[in-house]
């Protein structure tokens, strides 16, 4: 069986549409591989076959958030911008863990676009989708405080009540420096709200965190 048949959304188009994506082979990629940095030109639309890719904003002073992650099925609104607007990437993308995709060449792309429907919304219903998840981002950095943000990470991540996660990446998962994260679960873990161990985070108070979750942004 080809990749497009392991793929729902890309098994369902046109056969046309298929045969062409299945002259693509899917690439295999380490953890922590970076698939594009700032500056960079967009080379193609990416398929997600499997894994996981961040893709994070770097500031100035080195601090930086995570946009969004792309798991399979979804979009990275970063390639779809640069291949409809002609930009280059403004982001950095990182696997998170091995990782397997397919690169569709810019001029198979535009090819695609031009000649199946099917495709179109593809692209077009994941854009969309991503659009959402990024208006979200902004509205929960804008009016959600940061133990608001912090707190729901948790909550939501948490397995077990327990979150294995090292405190620059929560920084980075919510929008906030690394040391504002530390101060804050310092301050729950006095409170007997969570409880700290290097890489974890128990939840030993989920209505307290509940609450902190529900904390107005000033």
């Amino acid at each position: 069986m080809t990749w497009t048949q392991y793929t729902q959304d890309i098994a369902t188009l046109d056969a046309p549409a298929r045969a062409l994506l299945d002259t693509l082979a899917p690439v295999e990629v380490p953890a922590g591989a970076v698939l594009f940095c700032p500056g960079e030109a967009v080379k193609g639309y990416v398929v997600m076959l499997s894994g996981q890719v961040d893709v994070e904003l770097v500031g100035p002073n080195g601090r930086d958030i995570l946009l969004y992650r792309v798991a399979p099925g979804q979009s990275c609104i970063q390639s779809t911008l640069g291949l409809l607007g002609g930009d280059d990437y403004t982001a950095e993308a990182t696997a998170d863990g091995p990782a397997k995709l397919v690169l569709i060449p810019r001029d198979v792309f535009f090819a695609l676009l031009d000649a199946s429907a099917g495709f179109r919304r593809l692209v077009f219903s994941a854009f969309a989708d991503r659009m959402q998840t990024m208006m979200q981002l902004i509205e929960n950095v804008s009016f959600m405080s940061v133990e608001s943000r912090l707190a729901t990470l948790i909550l939501e991540r948490a397995t077990q009540d327990s979150l294995h996660m090292t405190q620059a990446d929560m920084a980075t998962a919510i929008g906030s420096a690394r040391e504002v994260v530390s101060r804050r679960l310092d301050r729950w873990a006095k409170a007997g709200i969570v409880t700290l161990e290097r890489g974890e985070v128990t939840i030993t108070d989920r209505t307290g965190l509940e609450r902190l979750q529900k904390s107005p942004a000033v």
